[in-house]
């Protein structure tokens, strides 16, 4: 079986959108250079601050009538999902549809789970349960839930989004389970530290499960966050991205960020970048890895160095 994929190649880039003044700049800085998407991630608690991306979005869709936007990705099991529902419907509604719900387990931080009352162990479960029930309250049918994790009686949310059914939810993971998720209930794959080879496999097991399935897609969407850093040299966007991950994640990340991120100058980083679209990678999400007042002048650079590049694709 072949996945439907998108034809054209999209680019974002992920980013913290700390007060209005950033907000403002940034999605003007997004339009500007032609990218087609903002996204922002999502924590309970992480070794350096983060907001809320819900928050974030409801704002920045208040400045651009033409970006996507997208979570990458929305800790779903750390929420119940009624709530999440109702809070996901009006942002769709106030960015005109234009919203892909990237939602994911997490894990890397358990204490976030502790502080939520949610065992670490049934994040899966509890995605999976809360992905079909999400579908069915974006419907605005009554709905009842006999759930394991999340039983209700008899409700109906309105208004329903903009979309319909709903927002494409695109789920992230990497390991057998999730991308059986995915093939199940996935309206895409939203990969992240993933090589282009590995997404290349995972994107065939993705098909064989929906054709041993019998499932069919119109559309499947395919993402990928990548680390990126465009410099004079491999070895000094090397350096800059290890310092920067290796804070964010507070470990050191000197080996991950040679392994999955596009580093060097900008026909590296095309190279990369040109690897995943060869996997099946359709939206490129490009996570910024160095010091923060960089961000818009590495985002300049690959609008204006590395993207005519990719011309082809």
């Amino acid at each position: 079986m072949t996945l439907p994929l998108d034809t054209v190649a999209r680019y974002g880039f992920s980013a913290t959108l700390p007060d209005p003044a950033t907000i403002r700049s940034t999605v003007r800085l997004a339009d500007a250079l032609g990218f087609d998407s903002l996204w922002v991630g999502d924590h309970i608690a992480f070794p350096v601050p983060i907001l809320d991306p819900l928050l974030q979005l409801a704002q920045a869709a208040a400045h651009s009538e033409r970006l996507l936007f997208g979570t990458s990705v929305y800790l779903l099991p750390l929420r119940h999902p009624t709530p999440v529902a109702k809070q996901v419907a009006t942002l769709d509604r106030l960015c005109d549809g234009r919203l892909i719900f990237g939602v994911g387990v997490g894990g890397e931080f358990p204490r976030e789970y502790e502080a939520c009352g949610v065992p670490v162990r049934e994040r899966g479960a509890r995605l999976s349960e809360a992905i079909p029930l999400l579908r069915r309250l974006w419907t605005g049918e009554p709905v009842t839930s006999e759930g394991r994790f999340y039983p209700f009686p008899e409700v109906r949310l309105l208004p329903r989004p903009v979309q319909k059914p709903g927002p494409p939810i695109w789920c992230g993971g990497r390991n057998p389970k999730a991308l059986e998720r995915i093939a199940r209930m996935g309206d895409g794959w939203l990969s992240y530290v993933v090589t282009p080879e590995m997404f290349r496999d995972g994107l065939a097991g993705i098909a064989a499960t929906c054709e041993k399935d019998g499932r069919k897609l119109e559309r499947f969407g395919t993402g990928h966050l990548l680390f990126a850093r465009i410099d004079d040299s491999y070895e000094r966007a090397l350096d800059a991205a290890t310092a920067h991950l290796s804070q964010r994640y507070a470990m050191d990340f000197r080996k991950p960020a040679a392994r999955y991120a596009a580093l060097g100058r900008p026909a590296d980083v095309a190279e990369k970048v040109a690897a995943f679209h060869s996997a099946g990678v359709r939206h490129v999400l490009l996570d910024h890895v160095g010091p923060a007042q960089e961000r818009d002048a590495q985002l300049e650079r690959f609008a204006r160095e590395v993207r005519p590049l990719l011309q082809g694709l």
